[in-house]
């Protein structure tokens, strides 16, 4: 039995213990599940032997392995995981078993796919991810969270298809199914494959989906949602596509426009999607420098992220179940009576801020040196003006506005314990992975978790000039804020609809679909008397023909015809019988 085990994907466990889940009513039980099964999980991945196929099988002509753990899937895989264990602690409180047998499945097929060695097994959990998760956003049960759902279900699949049709194209040219390292060229299954990818990761013009689904999610399925999705996408694009120059002005971009919206969106998780798509890009863009440096950067920001975003939206998941709303406009002052909540807001507001001394700071130093070094000047001067819109939006705003500046009057009750204490958890872990090398303990551990361990073992975040030039940006940053405030130049924060790039498309179908309404209505009736002349006229030809009183039931090639389609029929049998 433990042998068996030690070739089981942790991923299958979690999965198994969600379809339970589904079928389990008592809460208790559910409960011990979620937190339980993650741990085990944990046990069953430190045992696991790296470089060899643990589990694979062959279907259909193609070798399938859905166990493979490395350097790069053993980082991804443990974040997952102990994202997965928080959020099953955050959860104790709602007794939901479709939330908790969602977010089982959902972390389960991440962690399974972070671990799998081909593109069909891939694209088996890939698209599991997309329907187990579509829950946590229907029970939210509004009319606009069921539109967010079904938008969200439909663009997750068709990455799906992509995948599927790309990795099939790859392997009708090189006959290779596995999950390697491959090249854009002319090839257009490697293209289909990175607009899968794409899709996942919320590229520029591909990431609406994220806006539009993470804020209207449950408390708590914003909180699962935001730690799997878009890092399995970044998994798999450092696993396929490193090195690859055109990521590196993607995920550039995604730095930067993300920060505009932020800036003037209200509903504070909504600022926390674009905030989500912001850091995503440091993510992408290291993956397309392919350097050492740089996809270690890629690992750390993903781990630290994976963190700290869950920790920030965990936060507002508290405020929005004690308040009902996370409305910039409508809230204020719960420092009184959520203090604990807005402490850990202000520890993941840090990390996320890359303050020395919080997890941000020694993951994303890496991506920032990595491209400095790879000399991408323009590129670098990007990613630190994002890092300034970073601290404006979620690193000042969120905590801000939710909890400090104008008093809503809002008295409500601090967040349920087993919130606190998930927010506990995970502001531990900020801090504890960015403190300086002691024993063993802090950055150091951190470094040796990376995929390219030596080259993290020589890289120094904590420096003189690196601290220096840190705090230099988010003082000016923190400064900026306070005077825009001061002289009332920020943007206000009043409820509304901001437009983003979906308007274009949205706006473009909704005019087509109007379009080809009025044609109908016009040109219907016309079109639907043409085409039941024409049928009429064609029945009455084929009746004339085939009935019983037709033209070919008549005559004495009747009972010919019988006889040779009789024999017909008998050599038709005896030669299949023969061959």
């Amino acid at each position: 039995m433990s042998a068996f085990l030690a070739t089981m994907n942790p991923g299958l466990l979690l999965i198994l213990a969600g379809v339970i889940c589904a079928f389990m009513p008592n809460q208790r039980v559910r409960q011990v599940l979620t937190i339980a099964t993650p741990i085990a999980a944990f046990w069953l991945l430190s045992g696991a032997v790296q470089e060899v196929d643990l589990m694979s099988l062959s279907m259909i002509g193609v070798d399938m392995v859905l166990y493979r753990v490395d350097s790069l899937s053993f980082i991804f895989g443990f974040a997952f995981l102990i994202a997965a264990t928080l959020n099953g602690i955050y959860a104790l409180h709602q007794d939901d078993r479709v939330q908790d047998a969602s977010a089982m499945i959902y972390s389960g097929a991440a962690v399974a796919a972070t671990f799998v060695g081909d593109f069909m097994s891939l694209f088996v959990f890939w698209e599991l991810t997309a329907i187990s998760s579509v829950f946590l956003i229907l029970k939210t049960g509004t009319r606009a969270a069921y539109g967010a759902a079904m938008r969200y279900l439909g663009v997750q699949v068709l990455s799906g298809v992509l995948l599927l049709y790309g990795a099939t194209q790859l392997f009708a040219v090189t006959g290779d199914m596995s999950l390697r390292s491959l090249s854009l060229g002319t090839d257009a299954g490697t293209w289909l494959l990175l607009f899968a990818f794409g899709i996942k990761a919320a590229f520029p013009l591909m990431h609406n989906w994220l806006q539009d689904a993470y804020p209207r999610a449950t408390v708590v399925g914003a909180v699962v949602l935001s730690a799997f999705t878009t890092k399995l996408a970044v998994y798999v694009l450092a696993r396929v596509f490193a090195g690859e120059p055109i990521l590196i002005w993607i995920g550039a971009i995604m730095t930067v426009f993300p920060v505009f919206f932020a800036v003037i969106e209200n509903d504070l998780r909504k600022v926390l999607a674009y905030s989500l798509n912001n850091q995503v890009g440091f993510m992408v863009c290291a993956i397309g420098v392919g350097t050492h440096l740089a996809l270690n950067g890629a690992a750390a920001h993903a781990f630290a992220h994976i963190i700290y975003k869950g920790l920030l939206f965990m936060s507002m998941g508290a405020v929005l179940y004690r308040t009902g709303t996370t409305k910039a406009s409508e809230l204020g002052g719960l420092y009184k009576s959520m203090p604990w909540t807005a402490v850990f807001c202000l520890i993941g507001a840090a990390s996320i801020s890359a303050f020395p001394l919080f997890s941000g700071f020694v993951a994303k130093s890496l991506t920032m040196s990595a491209v400095l070094h790879e000399g991408h000047l323009i590129v670098w001067a990007m990613l630190l003006f994002a890092s300034a819109g970073v601290l404006e939006h979620s690193g000042i705003k969120i905590p801000y506005f939710a909890f400090f500046g104008h008093d809503s009057v809002k008295r409500v009750e601090e967040a349920p314990f087993n919130m606190l204490l998930a927010m506990g958890l995970a502001s531990f872990i900020c801090i504890a992975v960015a403190l300086p090398a002691v024993s063993g303990f802090g950055y150091g551990m951190f470094y040796q978790m990376l995929p390219f361990p030596d080259a993290a073992r020589t890289y120094q975040p904590y420096t003189f000039d690196h601290i220096l030039t840190q705090m230099q940006l988010l003082v000016l940053a923190a400064l900026a804020f306070v005077l825009l405030q001061r002289f009332n130049l920020y943007p206000e924060e009043r409820p509304g609809t901001i437009l983003d790039a979906d308007w274009a498309y949205r706006r473009a179908g909704y005019g087509a679909m109007l379009w080809s309404g009025a044609v109908w209505r016009k040109a219907g009736p016309a079109l639907m008397a043409v085409w039941q002349g024409l049928w009429h006229r064609a029945y009455e030809r084929i009746e004339a023909a085939f009935s019983p009183q037709g033209v070919l039931s008549r005559g004495p090639l009747t009972g010919g015809m019988a006889i040779w389609v009789a024999v017909l029929l008998c050599a038709v049998l005896l030669l299949s019988f023969l061959s």
